[in-house]
């Protein structure tokens, strides 16, 4: 079996976990649920939570604990979207090639959606308690979840990225934006799948700075796509940034520098995983696709 071919099934295996988790559409606020799960359901790469399962596997996880914070790290990137693409932020109305939530539901509704989801994600984590008898480790990733999503990490990285739009940005302080709006919760996949899988506190750390690069180099890749790809091959508009007057690294150093770095900062997170001794070549590949992915 080839990459492509694993990946599908891996994909394929992760939105029937994810689609196990989901509320149920029904009662009173049954609208709230259908935006939900409109939104959960739209595709997608599923990347986080695969991250994860991969580098609990990579500890030598084999247990079902892993699951509820896959699907709950699914839906709290979900909500980020659902909350980026309204009109008061990106204002974008085509999200993985479909209709974005408030354009389908309302910006109110879409609003609540995210709200929803945000909590249900924490719901949803807060099931793998009853899995684990000692309960060291969920509690561990449990705070590891809820902290790269907040203050200090991705919704910390939103509120900067707001207030520099149409402002003149550093690199330091892009590349402070980038590490929690994005990095934030690709290290927070990578950290939950090493600590239940059992890794030391030593390891995790270097899972955190290999999934720091991982994210970075990522979101610059999304910086350059921006640029030179379509909405066709996208799934969504191109040229946001330039009509948001969005900084990136492609504005601060241009297309073909932009590309060094993410081959440089990549090659520094493979380098960290290699220096753990375990070995998991999916997740080597993958994270390598991750960042010269054309979408």
């Amino acid at each position: 079996m080839n990459f492509k071919e694993e990946l599908e099934q891996k994909v394929q295996r992760i939105n029937e976990v994810i689609k196990s988790y989901l509320p149920r559409e029904e009662g009173f606020q049954k609208t709230l649920m259908e935006a939900m799960n409109y939104s959960m359901l739209s595709g997608g790469k599923r990347l986080r939570p695969l991250l994860m399962q991969e580098t609990y596997r990579m500890f030598g996880g084999t247990e079902r604990v892993v699951e509820p914070f896959m699907a709950a790290m699914e839906m709290i990137h979900t909500h980020s979207l659902i909350h980026d693409d309204l009109p008061a932020l990106d204002n974008d109305e085509y999200r993985r090639g479909r209709k974005t939530t408030h354009v389908v539901y309302g910006e109110a509704m879409a609003i609540l959606a995210g709200d929803a989801l945000l909590n249900y994600a924490y719901e949803t984590a807060a099931m793998s308690f009853s899995m684990d008898e000692d309960r060291k480790r969920t509690t561990e990733a449990f705070r590891i979840l809820t902290k790269k999503t907040g203050v200090y990490g991705m919704l910390g990285g939103q509120c900067v990225d707001v207030q520099s739009e149409g402002q003149a940005v550093s690199k330091e302080k892009l590349d402070f934006i980038y590490r929690l709006k994005t990095s934030a919760l690709i290290e927070a996949s990578m950290m939950v799948g090493a600590v239940l899988g059992g890794a030391t506190k030593e390891q995790v750390s270097i899972v955190e700075k290999a999934a720091r690069d991982v994210g970075l180099a990522f979101q610059i890749q999304d910086d350059i796509l921006d640029v030179v790809s379509t909405m066709e091959v996208l799934g969504k508009p191109v040229f946001s940034d330039e009509e948001n007057q969005k900084t990136t690294y492609v504005t601060i150093e241009g297309i073909e520098k932009a590309g060094k770095e993410v081959e440089e900062i990549s090659g520094r997170a493979l380098e960290a995983l290699d220096s753990l001794g375990f070995t998991n070549p999916f997740l080597r590949e993958l994270i390598q696709s991750l960042v010269h992915r054309e979408k």
